[in-house]
């Protein structure tokens, strides 16, 4: 008898050692798979497949659990609404904070406050607008007041569908406003002028880019600086080249938790893990071998030689930050309606 109780406090005694000595064993033998779902905008696809590989690595060998990311691409704006009318997203990396204002406007699906929660104004990477045309820039573009002139084709795609095309639009009215001592009349009368030679408004940033490289539309294309890089690296530099504008807009793309989803779903942890991510070293490297500015300062370091050197403005210097921006130009009946439907 003894004997036999001897034996069970021994198994007892074991089997807690091994417990204690390993307790990522035990809970990682009970993390069943979860699936994210990441909704974003257009020129990201290429990114996000290299990035969700690797988070994914990293999250099974951090918590034993297997993770897959679904991830949905379009009109930055366009794809908020769709999150506001009920795709349940676990987080979005969309094209600007206002659209992801709208997400805590809209339904309050995160807080208002949510630009707090990560490093950059929850902004892990960066960009800039610049422009793309055909090899030997054949209508001689030089700078912003060139997209104005009778005969020169501007391919951008629609700032009501568009991230990306609204930083477009903001780029091109605060040139004009500063080159005309601050006047918001005469940065309004280019802008309309920049639309008249606009033949079609694309819904999103990658529509817009194979309207200009596939079906070979238009001069000169307004275009995210790793938008521009991309294609030149797809279709060749005997094709296309790159022209650095006199003055462009910090375009911060931004990334957020989708609260009210992960809470329903149950996957607050790893969609958590999935932003935070991006900050660490190779969240920044991908972003970086990807063309976009990275934040953190080993990536900026490394791939500081292959990004242009311009001057460069804040939405919130230029114009008082999105909701100002939002209200004066992209707000039905705002400016740039006015000019759009003046400009046809």
């Amino acid at each position: 008898m003894s004997s036999r109780r001897h034996f069970i406090n021994f198994s007892i005694q074991t089997a807690m050692a091994v417990a204690l000595a390993s307790p990522a064993l035990f809970s990682h033998a009970q993390q069943p798979p979860v699936t994210l779902l990441n909704v974003s905008y257009d020129p990201t696809r290429e990114l996000y497949v290299e990035y969700n590989a690797a988070f994914a690595k990293y999250w099974k060998a951090k918590a034993g659990q297997s993770v897959s990311i679904k991830q949905s691409h379009g009109g930055s704006g366009k794809q908020a609404r769709s999150v506001i009318d009920g795709i349940d997203a676990d987080v979005v990396t969309l094209a600007l904070a206002g659209d992801v204002d709208a997400l805590a406007k809209n339904g309050a699906l995160l807080p208002k406050d949510w630009q707090k929660r990560l490093p950059h104004n929850s902004a892990p990477y960066a960009s800039t607008i610049v422009f793309l045309v055909r090899k030997g820039n054949p209508k001689g573009i030089k700078d912003w007041d060139d997209l104005a002139k009778p005969g020169v084709a501007v391919i951008t795609p629609n700032p009501k569908t568009s991230g990306g095309a609204r930083w477009n639009y903001l780029a091109a009215w605060e040139f004009a406003k500063r080159k005309n001592a601050g006047s918001d009349v005469k940065a309004k009368e280019f802008v309309g002028q920049l639309y008249k030679n606009v033949p079609v408004l694309d819904t999103g940033a990658r529509g817009s880019t194979i309207t200009f490289v596939q079906r070979n539309v238009g001069d000169v294309l307004l275009a995210w600086e790793n938008e521009a890089f991309l294609a030149m690296k797809e279709f060749g530099a005997d094709k296309f080249q790159i022209v650095v504008p006199s003055v462009s807009v910090l375009a911060e793309p931004s990334v957020a938790l989708v609260d009210k989803n992960v809470d329903k779903k149950g996957t607050r942890s790893v969609a958590t893990a999935y932003l935070d991510y991006l900050y660490s070293d190779e969240g920044q490297d991908i972003a970086g071998r990807h063309y976009y500015r990275p934040t953190g300062d080993k990536a900026k370091a490394k791939y500081a030689s292959q990004f242009p050197k311009l001057t460069l403005f804040t939405i919130d210097q230029g114009f008082g930050g999105w909701a100002s921006a939002d209200k004066a130009h992209f707000a039905d009946g705002a400016s740039f309606d006015q000019i759009y439907t003046l400009s046809k």
